[in-house]
């Protein structure tokens, strides 16, 4: 049980996690930025992420970097790749340039995998069919789940030497290792399939795989987190409790330096996850019949709308805060002050923000400069229109950053 003192911590206060030391606790999200054309770190990727860190996050998250070609939900994302790594050392060194941390979101899509733009076979607990790439996933063998386990190793490898300071294990939103976690997703019958125990079995191999590898790679220490799912939102998915239990068996295994909880699939139900507007003709607008069509026609069973509320996840993630002692970031409606602190006081030791930066990336500055009583109001009206520019070039519709801030 949790059992930290119930002390007021200022959000804005240097913290440690794992063995980096960041300039405040709070971190800006992995939201995926449609700036890699070529699988490759662009000029574009650069200034994204540097926007964030001149206007004071602690550290920002890059997304999505795949463990293999096979890994990314497109085929223009990174893959973490020898040829890689120049361009992400040039990356981190700007945002270390601005005083913040950085750090590698690195995974396999599994079933959210996009094979045919990835040119690759996607991967799945059992064979599956993606409808937005309208191919089938083939049903992981053992030897591919080992090779999915040492690839995240070898990203992990790599980061160090791109000169990242954390990586983030994405173990949510049914990407492979969530889809394995998910009674829903995964009917196998052998040593992966069944009960939870051995479903959690490639979440923790590979943040183990990821830790080992972190450990032994040389004397510079990164730190491990993961983003876990705590409920996927729908009927026969991932619910609450076996999620926490999962997120006890990654704390007794003692790979992680903090956990991100997140919520929500990707494969059926991704707005559980962001709240407020649900933009399906927009959506649709980036697809070619017939797949179009399904959208505009369906897309309100898939594209679910939520009501937003700040905070919307919090009440969920108490229940690991209450059972964990690991350092938790919270993430899901944290726009202003008041949030992050009502956060702090509740014994969370980071805050993750996502749109409210994509809307108005000095937003942090502002509200330290001019904010005691949390007046400071972020710009962002949480449309969700941003979403869809994810398949163009990811930015806000209501404000146009970052593509109307000078570079």
């Amino acid at each position: 049980m949790n059992t930290q003192p119930n002390v007021f911590t200022d959000v804005f206060s240097e913290a440690k996690l794992g063995p980096v030391t960041l300039r405040n606790r709070i971190i800006k999200a992995a939201t995926f930025e449609a700036s890699t054309p070529n699988a490759l770190v662009t000029d574009d990727l650069i200034n994204y992420h540097r926007l964030p860190a001149a206007g004071g996050v602690g550290m920002t998250t890059v997304a999505y970097c795949a463990v293999s070609p096979g890994g990314r939900t497109d085929g223009w994302q990174i893959w973490m790749r020898p040829e890689a790594v120049p361009g992400l050392a040039k990356l981190t060194e700007t945002i270390h340039a601005e005083g913040a941390a950085i750090s590698a979101q690195i995974g396999h899509a599994g079933p959210v995998a996009n094979s045919r733009t990835n040119k690759a076979k996607a991967l799945a607990p059992v064979r599956f069919f993606n409808p937005l790439s309208m191919r089938f996933a083939k049903k992981a063998s053992i030897e591919d789940i080992r090779d999915v386990t040492e690839a995240h190793a070898n990203a992990a490898r790599l980061a160090i030497d791109a000169g990242f300071d954390a990586v983030e294990v994405h173990l949510g939103h049914n990407y492979l290792a969530s889809s394995f976690l998910s009674p829903l997703i995964n009917r196998r019958t052998d040593e992966f399939g069944g009960s939870l125990e051995n479903r959690a079995k490639v979440a923790r191999g590979v943040v183990r795989a990821v830790r080992d590898a972190v450990d032994k790679h040389g004397d510079r220490k990164i730190a491990v987190i993961a983003k876990l799912n705590m409920s996927d939102g729908i009927r026969g998915g991932i619910p609450i409790d076996e999620s926490l239990q999962t997120a006890k068996w990654l704390e007794e295994d003692g790979g992680l330096d903090a956990i991100e909880l997140t919520a929500g699939s990707s494969l059926v139900n991704p707005m559980y996850l962001f709240r407020g507007g649900a933009p399906v003709k927009e959506f649709a607008a980036n697809f070619k019949p017939p797949i179009s069509w399904g959208i505009r026609m369906s897309g309100n069973k898939f594209f679910r709308e939520y009501p937003y509320h700040e905070a919307y996840l919090m009440r969920d993630a108490e229940k690991f805060r209450a059972e964990l002692t690991m350092p938790i970031i919270l993430l899901g409606g944290i726009t202003n002050r008041e949030t992050m602190d009502r956060a702090m006081a509740a014994g969370f030791d980071f805050v993750a923000m996502g749109r409210a930066l994509l809307a108005e990336p000095d937003l942090l500055n502002r509200i330290k400069a001019e904010d005691e009583k949390g007046s400071v109001k972020s710009l962002c009206t949480h449309c969700n229109e941003c979403m869809p520019t994810i398949y163009s070039h990811t930015h806000c519709v209501v404000t146009g950053a970052p593509d109307t801030l000078v570079k």
